[in-house]
């Protein structure tokens, strides 16, 4: 009987720390707990380190980023949510809405620990650093992205019940309208830059690659549309005057439509991304 490995134990213990999370987050936020809202962020911020020593554990064991199969992206996706997430805390000082995120993540990495499978014989293009960097980069994006959504939907919620006089739990416990723009719009320049990242490590690592690849290649130009699309959001509000819900509604809109355009990229358009 072999022995039980780090990777296979964080494996195991991730999905745990996220549910921990979720918990903590939770009675700091429903039930304003004072130990819940004393070690909330640091729990969040142990979880995430840990989960970064497991990507990196998987990385030196097989020989490559941990990016080579969906249950793999599906970690990476929730530690760059839980990522995006605590650099928004930390930036914007405001730690009311991290019950949200945090179940996102736990989904992700649940569903990733369930299925997750050793992979040693991989294509040697899917063990470059550069791809790695690739794909690491465009996680973060579409992370950050995700959660500016989550906080234009909160936003919207928020500027409804006050609109209604309805000052119910939602008006109590989340921050307010310009908190909650400030934290989306943080999210939304995080989705822009990191997009912008990938983009320009796509184009340095794809001639070295050795795949017959073309610039016109469907999910290239899709995110290279998105990544537009954001830009020009921000442009909106720095020089168009754009605020508050407008703003909110492009980050809820911009998401369905990076969901929905991806969704078809992959399903109907075949490219060079497919490596099976």
């Amino acid at each position: 009987m072999s022995p039980i490995s780090p990777i296979d134990i964080l494996n195991v213990l991730l999905p745990i720390l996220y549910a921990g999370t979720v918990l903590v987050y939770g009675r700091a936020f429903f039930s304003d707990v004072p130990w819940a809202k004393r070690i909330k962020t640091r729990f969040f911020l142990g979880t995430v380190t840990l989960h970064f020593v497991y990507l990196v554990l998987r990385t030196i064991e097989f020989r490559h980023p941990p990016v080579t199969s969906i249950f793999e992206l599906l970690t990476v996706v929730a530690f760059s949510i839980a990522v995006a997430y605590l650099f928004i805390e930390f930036r914007t000082k405001a730690k009311g809405t991290g019950y949200f995120i945090a179940n996102i993540a736990f989904l992700f990495q649940l569903v990733s620990s369930l299925f997750i499978r050793d992979l040693i014989e991989v294509p040697e293009v899917l063990r470059s650093n550069l791809f790695g960097l690739h794909i690491s980069s465009a996680m973060l994006g579409y992370a950050a992205i995700t959660i500016s959504a989550v906080f234009g939907f909160l936003y919207l919620m928020l500027y409804h019940e006050i609109k209604s006089s309805r000052f119910g739990i939602v008006y109590q416990k989340l921050p307010n309208l310009e908190t909650l723009e400030r934290m989306g719009f943080t999210a939304f320049k995080m989705g822009f830059l990191l997009l912008g990242i990938a983009i320009v490590v796509g184009f340095v690592w794809l001639p070295s690659s050795g795949l017959d690849f073309s610039y016109l290649d469907p999910k290239l130009v899709g995110t290279v549309l998105i990544w537009l699309m954001y830009g020009i959001g921000i442009l909106a509000k720095r020089r168009g005057g754009w605020k508050g819900r407008r703003v909110m509604m492009l980050s809820v809109w911009g998401f369905g439509i990076t969901v929905v355009s991806m969704m078809v990229i992959n399903l109907f358009l075949s490219g060079f991304h497919k490596f099976d």
